[in-house]
């Protein structure tokens, strides 16, 4: 039976069967005993976004006192979230989204708890998650960058707005009107500076 612990663009927890292609925490947000999520979504401001394979380790899922095992369709996904890439199992990745993050924000010499600290502002709205407005048209936006309209995600990429599901992208045969920036605002100037995340096959051409 699958559990709740696939994370969608703005940041809510579901169940669903589907999986992703990257792994990730909040700090200890379950009650192993049950396998059920408690009523906080976040227990820690750094919002991890990890390789679901590491040196061989294997972990089963909620099972104990520790990290609980959040999953994402891909890493646009898990940046629109809030989160950012690990620095003990993406260390080359973490490496790459800092210096863009000090390119794109204009800042030097920072620690990943100084994007953490600014992150956290960004995703969060009174424990619900922020919108932003969009300053600029969708075809301007980096690729990776996500938006919201209503109650649906969607991923700008090479040009095209693609609709986000639990299983994947499908293609938008409308012209999207008001949509509000889900991708924290830091991060899209970190997108704008060169970081490429890892995109789910179904938004590849």
């Amino acid at each position: 039976m699958p559990l709740q612990n696939r994370v969608t663009p703005t940041g809510d927890i579901i169940t669903t069967s589907h999986r992703g292609l990257f792994t990730g925490n909040r700090g200890i947000i379950h009650d192993p005993a049950t396998k059920t999520l408690l009523k906080k979504r976040w227990s820690s401001p750094a919002w991890l976004t990890c390789t679901c394979e590491f040196r061989g380790r294997r972990r089963e899922v909620m099972a104990q006192r520790s990290w609980t095992e959040l999953f994402f369709l891909d890493e646009a996904t898990a940046l629109a979230a809030g989160h950012r890439p690990c620095f003990y199992c993406r260390k080359d990745d973490a490496n790459r989204f800092r210096a863009a993050w000090e390119k794109g924000n204009r800042v030097h010499g920072v620690r990943m708890h100084d994007i953490d600290t600014v992150l956290h502002h960004e995703r969060l709205d009174h424990g619900r998650k922020r919108l932003h407005a969009l300053l600029v048209p969708l075809d301007q936006l980096p690729d990776g960058a996500m938006v919201q309209q209503g109650e649906e995600s969607f991923l700008v990429t090479e040009g095209r707005t693609l609709l986000w599901s639990p299983a994947g992208y499908s293609a938008v045969e409308r012209q999207l009107g008001e949509a509000a920036l889900l991708t924290p605002p830091s991060t899209l100037r970190t997108l704008n500076a060169g970081y490429a995340p890892v995109l789910h096959p179904t938004a590849l051409p």
